[in-house]
């Protein structure tokens, strides 16, 4: 059966990545965490002093950055790599995740992500989450998802995703962290984050995970079916 594009877009901490990943492993499909790419390159970006707002500095630190994902068996799990290094945890951590959106939000990133991000789909056969995949990566993508949850559940999710990490961080930070990137995203002149016309909506504040996922294949196994039958009839 052909392979397709599986594109799952929204807002923080409503359960995307965790959504994705469970979808990709149900159907054998390559996953691919764009929002990570995005928190490598502001991690290289804060490491290395780049101001935001000189052109030539940032085109020259794009020209030195080389994003990867591997596969760690250990943790069944892909992370990222950064220039060669290992940076899964570090690009998690809240001094990222409060400069991710200012870093994204610049064209020069946004456009050498997207060729990077396009390239890695090209063969079909992934699942990318992030925030302009229905739109500006894939806007063919055969099955979109674009989703949402209230900001509080999306801040005590968040809080518990920290925790984990065994990063304790106050609810009121998070909750603006959340609220900040929510609005960098949906104003800025490059693909923003929006709903796409074709994406299905899922709210997923009182929805667990197992739901979440069970959405998500419901779609792509009704798209699977209607291109099976539609290739019979050619």
């Amino acid at each position: 059966m052909k392979k397709i594009v599986i594109a799952l877009d929204g807002y923080s901490s409503c359960g995307k990545s965790t959504t994705a990943k469970l979808v990709a492993a149900d159907l054998g499909y390559a996953y691919i965490d764009t929002g990570a790419m995005y928190r490598a390159v502001t991690l290289y970006f804060l490491e290395h002093h780049v101001s935001l707002t000189n052109p030539r500095e940032i085109r020259e630190a794009l020209d030195s950055i080389d994003v990867e994902f591997h596969y760690n068996p250990k943790k069944k799990r892909n992370e990222v790599y950064l220039n060669g290094l290992n940076v899964e945890d570090e690009i998690r951590k809240m001094y990222v995740s409060n400069q991710v959106s200012e870093v994204s939000v610049i064209p020069e990133v946004r456009r050498a992500m997207v060729a990077q991000q396009q390239k890695m789909g090209k063969k079909r056969g992934v699942v990318m989450d992030g925030r302009d995949i229905g739109t500006a990566v894939f806007p063919d993508a055969e099955v979109k998802v674009f989703m949402t949850a209230d900001v509080e559940t999306r801040t005590k999710r968040r809080q518990v995703e920290l925790l984990e990490k065994k990063q304790l961080v106050n609810l009121d930070e998070i909750r603006d962290n959340l609220l900040k990137r929510d609005l960098i995203d949906s104003t800025r002149a490059e693909s923003p984050l929006r709903q796409a016309e074709d994406a299905h909506l899922l709210d997923t504040t009182h929805m667990t995970i197992d739901e979440q996922v069970d959405f998500v294949l419901e779609r792509v196994t009704s798209q699977l079916l209607k291109n099976e039958f539609a290739a019979q009839q050619n």
